[in-house]
């Protein structure tokens, strides 16, 4: 068992190595920078199931380090939620396949109220009819998941969780985010004392 999982970890480390790095990750960071911090629109991530779980961690990560973000459900956006879209906004959705229908819709359904909005997608299919209408797509590498069934979300939901990280700290060192600004939004708990120098 001790070997199976370390095999298993090799595999998520060799897709986080593989995940390719190109323009399209500076194009990304100054589009979340012009619409955030210059428009002061926000970003909403979004996506379904499993992806959403990350999605949701993407977007409390941003606000903690000092760009504005929120969740959207893409189910409950088709019962109106979707009016938390400003035109300022910036959307970041995240579909392994880029087939999830809730996704693809909430895209549709965005770009139909205000339809200069721009999207970024994570994906594993950068050929998916969710790519082609984004304007930035952060292709994943398309690993396989760990996953005995090949099927469960494992090695995408990291790589995802990876790529977030990515644009969060990019973003931070865009804006020059400070520890002091970090310690405004963490009020209470170990990061905030520490934030504040209270503990080493």
């Amino acid at each position: 068992m001790v070997d199976k999982i370390h095999s298993l970890i090799h595999k998520e480390i060799e897709a986080i190595l593989q995940i390719p790095v190109n323009e399209a990750y500076e194009k990304a960071i100054e589009l979340l920078n012009e619409h955030i911090h210059q428009k002061r629109g926000k970003l909403i991530t979004s996506g379904m199931g499993k992806a959403g779980q990350i999605a949701l961690n993407i977007a409390t990560t941003f606000s903690s380090t000092g760009s504005c973000a929120v969740y959207l459900h893409p189910s409950e956006a088709q019962h109106g939620d979707l009016g938390v879209l400003r035109p300022e906004d910036v959307l970041l959705l995240l579909s392994n396949s880029g087939k999830t229908r809730e996704i693809v819709e909430l895209l549709e359904l965005s770009k139909r109220m205000y339809p200069d909005i721009p999207a970024i997608v994570i994906t594993g299919n950068a050929q998916s009819e969710l790519a082609q209408n984004a304007e930035i797509v952060l292709f994943t590498g398309g690993a396989p998941e760990i996953c005995p069934l090949g099927l469960t979300p494992t090695t995408s939901t990291t790589v995802m969780t990876i790529i977030g990280d990515m644009l969060v700290v990019g973003l931070m060192e865009k804006i020059g985010f400070t520890k002091e600004e970090y310690a405004k939004r963490h009020h209470s708990g170990y990061l905030g004392s520490k934030s504040r120098g209270e503990i080493h």
